[in-house]
């Protein structure tokens, strides 16, 4: 039997394609895939490793002068895991401190890292765990940018660049579906 190639049986043949896409992207068929960080669209550095969505990332910006060398500068980030099990936020580095340290609310310095549970929004944020930069090696003024890897346990690493801003969040605390 042939088909049909008239306009109207093309259209048809297209509206059917994309009812079966959206029916299949609808219940999580191929979500993992299809999922990207323009998916997730957020002001800050954005970056993805593995199952790890990382978002917001921003260095705390400067309140009056500029953070000056040997100061330590927070850093501030939301990490997502999209599953695939859990993982952990077990280090970070950056070019510009002599170290960089997960610590808790108080600042003190977390060893063992920040649990990340599989299918979890984690906002390292003030009063909450974060990051630091330790004695940071240059002037650091609001808008200006460096580099910074976080190290992950099983997804590995992921090296971005970071301004130092005042954070602007949206409405949604995880990606849109």
């Amino acid at each position: 039997m042939a088909l049909s190639r008239t306009p109207r049986a093309r259209h048809g043949l297209a509206a059917t394609a994309l009812a079966v896409t959206l029916a299949l992207a609808g219940s999580g068929c191929g979500a993992d895939e299809d999922f990207s960080l323009p998916d997730w669209d957020a002001p800050g550095q954005n970056a993805r490793v593995g199952d790890l969505m990382i978002r917001y990332a921003h260095l705390a910006e400067p309140t009056g002068d500029p953070w000056q060398p040997g100061d330590d500068v927070p850093v501030y980030v939301w990490l997502y895991n999209k599953g695939g099990g859990d993982d952990r936020l077990v280090g970070a580095s950056s070019p510009i401190a002599e170290s960089v340290d997960v610590v808790d609310a108080d600042e003190e310095r977390l060893p063992d890292g920040v649990e990340l549970p599989e299918n979890d929004l984690v906002e390292l944020e003030p009063g909450k765990d974060h990051l630091i930069l330790r004695d940071v090696r240059q002037v650091i003024r609001g808008g200006d940018a460096t580099e910074i890897t976080l190290r992950f346990e099983d997804a590995g690493s992921a090296t971005f660049g970071i301004q130092a801003q005042p954070p602007v969040y949206d409405e949604s605390t995880g990606p849109k579906q």
